[in-house]
């Protein structure tokens, strides 16, 4: 078997012609297609961020590992690229795969593809490309790979984005190893990017990574514990809010009409905000058959659609002034004006921001809701049959009295109030 740094050469060889007598007459086409692509994947700065947690969610844990995702901006130059601040990922997972080398060397060929039904959040099978955003040289050292990529076009083969460079000069690994758990001596994961930042792009990364949703890891199933610091050397000087937070699931369920309850718990601490630091929030999570006629194309493999919803035990549980109401594994920024969350594999815009509200695969879940919701209300209520009177009320505040600003989502509305009313659960002027 083929060392990491053999099968980096053999990539570069075979895959690119790196050494060889003739340049691929594909290459130019190749380097401006993954150009296009990479800058009109997303249109905000943001996705890369959710491509990196989408990763971490979607990669493989050792039995007995608490999954953990860090990052950690600092203005130290990690690379000595003269980059004006640099950003860290820290992940614990188990660490690529020659198989995973070969992906982010090539474009649409994700290992994740026909596994939705594993489990994969992932989407459109280039989510590393999207750290070009911020950065030109993204660095991944991971089980004995120490690889670079650049988006420039590579001086053998005239190509950018793809083609692996192996790095024989390390970063300041002590540097690193003093940044990795705000500290700590233990040792470092097995997977760091490094990411040295555009000049252009320290600020908006700064502003996303302080405007992390704390509610981020209710609907992920394997990371349980999502941190966010900044390093300088003088600690006055950082802006970036930092936070931890952790999920904490409760597994006793009740299970039936193909649906399960449960609670998950989410603390946080932040360090600009002394408030309440810990949530709780019911569960329900409900399986309906994908009818015949909202199958989509980028889902043919999905029998079954899952919905979640979370309503929270408590005051919500968010950063700043509103909060998500609509989840795909991560949040859209789409604030929906109902007291709880609803969380499905919606097919999304390529902004990410919110879900295709004419997609028939997406219409077929959302008529599913309502059902979902009532039946969700339903167990609530019968939780707390034998508990006082003022018990009642906390549940009844889960009732979307408020309209929404999307059509589609009053349109729910409507029907949820149609459904509680049949059941007798409510009256008609709720």
């Amino acid at each position: 078997m083929a060392t990491p740094r053999e099968h980096i050469e053999e990539i570069r060889k075979k895959k690119f012609s790196i050494g060889a007598d003739a340049l691929n007459p594909l290459t130019e086409d190749l380097h401006q297609a993954i150009k296009t692509l990479s800058a009109e994947l997303y249109a905000k700065d943001v996705h890369f961020l959710m491509e990196l947690i989408q990763n971490a969610e979607d990669n493989e844990y050792a039995e007995g590992v608490d999954p953990s995702l860090e990052f950690v901006i600092t203005s130290r130059d990690i690379t000595a690229t003269g980059a004006p601040a640099t950003l860290l990922v820290f992940n614990n997972e188990k660490g690529f795969s020659p198989e995973n080398i070969e992906s982010i060397c090539s474009i649409g060929r994700s290992t994740k593809k026909g596994n939705r039904n594993r489990g994969y959040i992932g989407e459109k099978g280039i989510g590393f490309k999207s750290v070009f955003l911020i950065t030109a040289h993204p660095y991944v050292f991971s089980n004995g790979y120490q690889i670079r990529f650049s988006e420039d076009p590579c001086v053998h083969c005239n190509l950018g984005y793809v083609v692996p460079e192996w790095v024989d000069t390390n970063p300041n690994f002590s540097d690193i190893k003093q940044l990795y758990g705000s500290g700590s001596a233990s040792a470092l994961p097995t997977t760091t990017l490094i990411l040295p930042l555009k000049a252009d792009k320290v600020q908006p990364v700064k502003q996303q990574l302080s405007s992390i949703h704390r509610e981020l890891l209710l609907f992920l199933s394997k990371i349980k514990k999502l941190s966010v610091r900044e390093d300088n050397g003088d600690p006055s000087l950082n802006t970036v809010s930092a936070i931890e937070i952790a999920s904490e699931t409760n597994f006793v369920t009740r299970k039936n009409i193909d649906a399960q309850s449960y609670t998950v718990h989410l603390s946080a601490e932040e360090s600009s905000n002394a408030a309440e630091n810990e949530c709780s929030y019911y569960m329900w999570k409900q399986k309906f058959p994908v009818r015949q006629e909202c199958r989509a194309e980028k889902r043919m493999e999905v029998d079954e659609w899952v919905i979640t919803l979370a309503f929270p035990i408590g005051e919500h549980f968010h950063r700043g002034t509103s909060s998500p109401g609509v989840y795909a594994f991560l949040p859209t920024e789409m604030v929906t004006n109902f007291p709880f969350i609803i969380q499905a594999d919606f097919l999304l815009a390529s902004s990410r921001e919110t879900i295709l509200l004419d997609n028939i695969w997406n219409k077929g879940i959302l008529d599913c809701v309502p059902t979902a919701f009532v039946n969700a209300f339903i167990s609530l209520v019968r939780s707390v049959e034998d508990a006082p009177v003022s018990s009642l009320h906390r549940i009844f505040k889960f009732l979307p009295v408020q309209s929404s600003s999307y059509e589609a989502l009053n349109v729910i509305r409507e029907s949820i109030k149609a459904k509680l009313v049949e059941e007798n659960v409510v009256q008609e002027n709720f």
